[in-house]
């Protein structure tokens, strides 16, 4: 009943920001007749897909149903899914290849980050109330407990099959599989023949080609203003894409109070706790969601100047960077190449340049 109770929160809140990004789109453009616009509910928030259609044909259904195919393979939140199969340690399930993608990829993404982005983080995730399971009565000692079980060269995938040193350990696929559906559904457009498309999963997105008015995709990067209702929306910068994909992560919508002190959704998996820095979100644009979800994950987690230095050294891989500075403050820095991107071009408060 509390997971479920927080699946309701968290949809009544993802239909707010998806009312605020449909606003923004549309005040850009609005679909012309041979432009499709698709929308519905997934992963526990709401999708939004617009493409070039001169045929006036809705693949909606299509679109539903490899969703479904989807969570039954990477939904913690369903009981018979592959990974939460897993999980139990299901001696008899075998991947299939959206699992083996998004381990594959989360296992390159954790070698490059040093271990800042983690799947096998599910059990700290569960403990502190952001996961799967209900909340545990939270110590030192149970953070000392769980920490054991966590760490992403306890699991590998051995042919068709996860294979554990550690039967506790468990895996949470939520920071980069909301990224990884875009490109499924991509994909799927991709097969149709469409070169002219915008998916937005949660805020996670992937363009290509071209809008209804000929130009590029226009999607809007949030001010981390602290708010659960997400009631109050502003932009910080706006960026422009046409073939490449968008993800952010932050820790100014889901979070808690504990004594005054607020609990963050983003659990460092070296630490067990919670982070604590003053890097409020980071935006990745990478060549595909699966990777940008991943990486603006793993960057919110290292903090500022370590998640800047990874991203410098990533081809293909821009981030931008939104702080708290000395004074309270929001602050900017992005990587060099991140420029090219932006819409109306910011002052950068400490440029970063690519070596």
């Amino acid at each position: 009943m509390r997971i479920q109770k927080r699946r309701i929160i968290v949809l009544i809140l993802t239909l707010v920001v998806g009312i605020f990004f449909l606003l923004f789109y549309d005040s850009c453009s609005s679909p012309k007749a041979d432009y499709m616009e698709l929308n519905g509910r997934v992963h526990g928030t709401f999708y939004k897909i617009i493409y070039e259609s001169p045929d006036n044909k809705s693949y909606q259904h299509e679109i539903d149903s490899l969703f479904h195919v989807f969570e039954l393979s990477l939904s913690t939140f369903n009981d018979s899914s592959i990974i939460s199969r897993i999980n139990r340690n299901d001696t008899t399930v075998v991947v299939d290849d959206f699992f083996r993608s998004v381990f594959e990829t989360a296992n390159q993404v954790s070698e490059r980050t040093d271990g800042a982005f983690d799947m096998t983080v599910a059990p700290l995730v569960n403990a502190w109330g952001f996961g799967f399971k209900k909340k545990e009565l939270l110590t030192s000692t149970l953070i000392d407990s769980v920490m054991k079980h966590v760490g992403y060269k306890k699991v590998s995938l051995v042919g068709n099959k996860i294979v554990k040193t550690d039967s506790l350990v468990m895996l949470d696929a939520s920071a980069i599989a909301k990224g990884y559906s875009c490109d499924v559904v991509a994909s799927l457009l991709d097969s149709k023949g469409i070169s002219n498309y915008m998916i937005d999963i949660g805020g996670e997105v992937v363009a290509k080609g071209y809008n209804n008015k000929g130009k590029r995709w226009t999607i809007g990067i949030e001010k981390p203003i602290d708010d659960s209702t997400m009631l109050h929306v502003s932009l910080q910068s706006i960026v422009q894409l046409n073939d490449n994909a968008v993800a952010t992560s932050g820790n100014y919508r889901q979070y808690y109070f504990i004594n005054g002190q607020k609990i963050s959704h983003t659990i460092n998996p070296h630490t067990g706790y919670p982070l604590g820095h003053n890097l409020l979100s980071t935006t990745v644009i990478a060549p595909n969601c699966k990777l940008a979800d991943a990486y603006a994950t793993a960057f919110l987690v290292m903090g500022l100047e370590d998640g800047l230095m990874v991203a410098n050294s990533i081809p293909d891989v821009e981030a931008y960077f939104i702080y708290s500075d000395l004074q309270g403050n929001f602050a900017v820095q992005y990587t060099a190449g991140f420029e090219k991107y932006l819409k109306k071009k910011e002052v950068k408060t400490a440029a970063a340049e690519k070596k």
